[in-house]
């Protein structure tokens, strides 16, 4: 185990090797977007490299696109591909049910997108990512630049008749300018605290005008594998209810640490 990484780092990485063992031969395989989601594109660079792995990635952001391209999986669109056998993402919390909170990297829009037009979606994480309830991770909620003030305040209005703890609503900033998603939207991020009812708050969210779409993934997660950062991983399906543990070992001279800065 390298002495380099960070806990954090060490704990990304193995979820994200373990991951990787579940892409086959052929496969069209959405990729996710984040620094988890990045170490499981450059795994399967690997493979690529080392075993002649042929696969199609279908990317959920620029920044994901330009990595694949680097270490060398074929990039094409979700037209091109129409559906999709598996997509690997990250998440900023997932729950029991493995419900998820995700957009903390501003790619929720196509990343929902990508992942329920897939056979099955694995999310990669650290054992910190882990809650009983969602809602500490503010939760990410994409509009239109136009009116979004009033969005803004539709949503604020919207949230106190929700079972959540709180109701503040803040733009997302890119230093003195809003940050702007590869869909040219805003973001906004509710800071919740704690929410009650998941699949009750997404479906009243989609209503507002304006609202694009929200960081809630209900019932489109299969399979959670979970980092730790003593290189321990853990794998949990929610379809078979199936666990299991294990551990991966690796030595940081491998090409795959190279350019793993995040």
């Amino acid at each position: 185990m390298s002495e380099n990484l960070s806990p954090i780092d060490t704990a990304k990485f193995v979820a994200a090797k373990r991951a990787s063992e579940f892409v086959a031969d052929g496969m069209k395989v959405g990729l996710g977007t984040g620094s988890t989601a990045a170490w499981l594109v450059r795994c399967l660079g690997e493979r690529v490299r080392e075993e002649g792995l042929k696969i199609s990635g279908v990317p959920t952001s620029t920044r994901t696109a330009e990595l694949a391209r680097q270490v060398g999986i074929k990039v094409i669109s979700l037209d091109e591909a129409r559906w999709l056998d598996l997509t690997i993402d990250g998440a900023d919390e997932f729950d029991p049910e493995l419900n998820l909170i995700k957009g903390g990297g501003g790619a929720l829009l196509q990343e929902k997108i990508v992942a329920t037009a897939s056979d099955q979606m694995i999310v990669i994480a650290d054992v910190t990512k882990q809650v009983e309830r969602l809602g500490a991770f503010p939760l990410p909620v994409e509009v239109i630049p136009f009116g979004w003030q009033t969005t803004k305040a539709l949503i604020e209005e919207t949230l106190h008749a929700m079972d959540v703890m709180g109701q503040k609503t803040t733009l997302r900033m890119n230093g003195d300018r809003p940050f702007i998603t590869d869909e040219g939207n805003h973001i906004l991020d509710l800071h919740l605290g704690s929410i009650g009812n998941a699949r009750q708050l997404s479906l009243v969210l989609n209503q507002i005008p304006g609202l694009v779409e929200n960081g809630l993934f209900i019932d489109i997660c299969d399979i959670v594998v979970i980092g730790h950062g003593d290189g321990k991983v853990e794998v949990q399906d929610i379809n078979t209810g199936s666990h299991e543990e294990g551990s991966i070992e690796f030595a940081e001279s491998d090409n795959i640490f190279r350019d793993s800065a995040e």
